[in-house]
This record gives C-alpha cells, sequence and structure tokens, in this order.
C-alpha cells in the first residue's frame, strides 16, 4: 500500500489524515519562504551550496539538454543547471507552493537567469509533462515533504527520457552514532530557536527538524527508486550521512 492509499500519514512526529498534509506542508512553506535562503546558509553554514554544486557534477546535464528542478524553491539548483544547459536548453523549476514559487521568480530573474527558465506549479506525484520529456530531474530537499513519495518518484519516472538520470538530495540518516546524537541535539534544541529568532517561526522549524527523521534512510530510498523502474541505483554521503545523494537512471 502506497502512503497516499493509507487513511493517514506523517507530519513530522505526527499522524494526520493522507488528503491533509499537502495543505498543511504548504502552511509551512508559505510561512518560511519569505526568509528560506538565510535559514538554509544559517543552518548548513553555506554548506547547502556545495551539496547542490555536487549534485549539478552527478547530473550529467549537457549544453542543450532539458532539466527539471522539482521542488526547486527559491533556485539554487535551477540556477546552476540553467547555466550548465546554456541558451539551447531549457530548465523548468517546478513547485507546489506558490510562494516558493515567487520568491523563485524574483531571485532568479534579479540574477538575470530567466532566458531559458521556466515556472510551474506542479505537485510531484502528478508532474504535468508529457512521457520522456526530460533529460534530467532534480529534486533538492523536496521529497520528504511529498506525501506518496512512491507515487512522485514514479511521476518523474515517467516523464524522463530513456538514459536520463533522477537524483534527489536530501537529508538522510547520519554514519555515526556520535554524528547522530550531536545532530539531534542542534535539530531539537538550535534549529527551532533559530527559526523564532530569524524567521519568527520556530513551530515550521520544528516540523522541518521531525520531517527529516521521518524521511526513509539512504538503503530504503534507493529500494523505493528501483522499485518504480530506476536502474542503477547509488547514492553518495555527503557531510557524514547528514545528506545523501541519490542518483538513479532510466533506460
Amino acid at each position: 500500500m502506497s502512503e497516499q492509499q493509507s487513511a493517514t500519514t506523517h507530519f513530522g512526529f505526527r499522524q494526520v489524515a493522507s488528503d491533509e498534509k499537502a495543505s498543511m506542508v504548504a502552511e509551512v512553506f508559505h510561512s518560511v519562504a519569505a526568509k528560506y535562503d538565510v535559514m538554509n546558509d544559517l543552518m548548513s553554514m553555506g554548506v547547502h551550496r556545495a551539496w547542490k554544486r555536487f549534485t549539478l557534477e552527478c547530473s550529467g546535464v549537457r549544453s542543450g539538454d532539458r532539466v527539471l528542478d522539482i521542488a526547486g524553491g527559491t533556485g539554487d539548483i535551477t540556477a546552476l543547471m540553467s547555466k550548465r544547459v546554456g541558451d539551447d536548453g531549457q530548465v523548468v523549476l517546478a513547485d507546489i507552493n506558490a510562494s516558493m514559487l515567487q520568491v523563485g521568480r524574483g531571485k532568479l530573474r534579479d540574477r538575470g537567469v530567466v532566458s531559458n527558465v521556466e515556472f510551474v506549479q506542479a505537485n510531484a506525484e502528478a508532474l504535468p509533462f508529457p512521457d520522456n520529456y526530460f533529460d534530467a530531474i532534480t529534486i533538492g530537499f523536496g521529497l520528504r515533504n511529498v506525501t506518496d513519495k512512491s507515487k512522485a518518484l514514479a511521476s518523474m519516472y515517467r516523464v524522463l527520457k530513456p538514459g536520463g538520470r533522477l537524483l534527489v538530495l536530501e537529508f538522510s540518516k547520519p554514519q555515526y552514532d556520535w554524528l547522530a546524537s550531536v545532530y539531534d541535539t542542534y535539530s531539537f534544541k538550535l534549529l527551532p530557536k533559530m527559526g523564532e529568532l530569524v524567521a519568527n517561526d520556530s513551530e515550521s522549524y520544528q516540523y522541518l527538524a521531525e520531517s527529516i527523521r521521518m524521511h526513509p534512510d539512504q538503503d530504503t530510498l534507493a529500494g523505493m527508486m528501483s522499485d518504480v523502474g530506476f536502474d542503477e541505483v547509488k547514492y553518495f554521503n555527503l557531510t557524514g550521512g547528514i545528506v545523501a545523494l541519490h542518483r538513479g537512471y532510466k533506460f
């Protein structure tokens, strides 16, 4: 039984009705959108930028490619991909959340990154694109917020071209017990306080910390990708497994 078919699912550590989760997640991101970039830099001490550059280098994206950046938010990965695909390529920044999409559009326009970028409000579980359409798909720090992850992965598989690649950049399970202990203290003690001080919103960052713990670990996510059809699935642990990049191919 997929997550969406179940009557309930998790919203952080709480169980909620499956058909209510998307709107609850939307409220979180409406709340944090304006301070999202500032908080990302503070939470990761800027390391998130290195994780995203690593995603670019593992993507195999070339000039002229068509790329989909799901849950693209404020456009960091989109900007990297836009430069890589060039004027002959295209990047679609898709996000289910209108507030995040608005912030991303404004940020990229200010940077002059618009000529080969399209913005689409879309649900990852039902992507509004033709079959076999994209050369590569990225989803950075968004999959854990999706209600039915297997359905979303299957939707991504459908719209990829044969030979295309999916790259899932997401928080994961630390590889070392000592690191997991430090990370727990940081996530549940410091992170909500940072959210309160910087974004005037501790509850949203409490949810974000909880959602990380509820996300499938590295091996489980790799298995989910294989189950929907992806081949040669592998993952790269980054920063001791606090983050992992999963990559799979459609053949």
